[in-house]
């Protein structure tokens, strides 16, 4: 028997710079809808390392999905894209402007990785909850952005109507 059940959010999108932003702020407030607070600046670093990586390396688009999952006290973020070239970490010279962004996710998370998939790769990290989420509510429905779609309460209606290119898959 589970005694808290998982939360699942997935969302799926063109890794492009304007999007990215979006999906900092979707991570963000569904980790605020799950009480999870104190790790949303590791989740949103995280997740921005990620899909910066897809949006400068991923072959051939740049079409990949976030899924965010709480269980058990933790929260796996993962990126999944069509590309099947596994990202390396490496120490980037203190001169390089770029480079460091699994080396950024290595050093906020408890664990990390990358594993193959029948369409590409995902990319994950870990982050421990510091102390007992707090229960998630009562119903949990899945929810969809886009028309017809209840948004999040602390998206404000103006980030909403640049949120075009951005699908929400499920939320829970």
């Amino acid at each position: 028997m589970i005694s808290q059940p998982s939360r699942h959010c997935a969302v799926e999108l063109q890794a492009l710079p304007s999007r990215i932003g979006q999906v900092r702020r979707i991570v963000s407030a569904q980790l605020r809808y799950w009480h999870l607070d104190a790790l949303i600046d590791q989740a949103t670093l995280g997740v921005t390392e990620l899909l910066t990586n897809v949006h400068r390396h991923a072959k051939p688009d740049k079409t990949c999905s976030v899924e965010i999952e709480f269980l058990l006290g933790v929260l796996t973020v993962s990126v999944r894209d069509r590309d099947p070239k596994f990202p390396e970490l490496r120490r980037a010279p203190d001169t390089e402007t770029c480079g460091r962004g699994l080396a950024l996710v290595a050093a906020v998370s408890e664990s990390w990785g990358v594993r193959p998939d029948e369409r590409g790769k995902v990319v994950w990290f870990t982050l421990a909850a510091a102390e007992e989420a707090a229960p998630a509510p009562a119903v949990t429905p899945y929810r969809r952005y886009g028309a017809g779609a209840e948004p999040f309460a602390e998206v404000r209606a103006e980030e909403r109507a640049g949120r075009r290119g951005v699908r929400a898959v499920g939320v829970g």
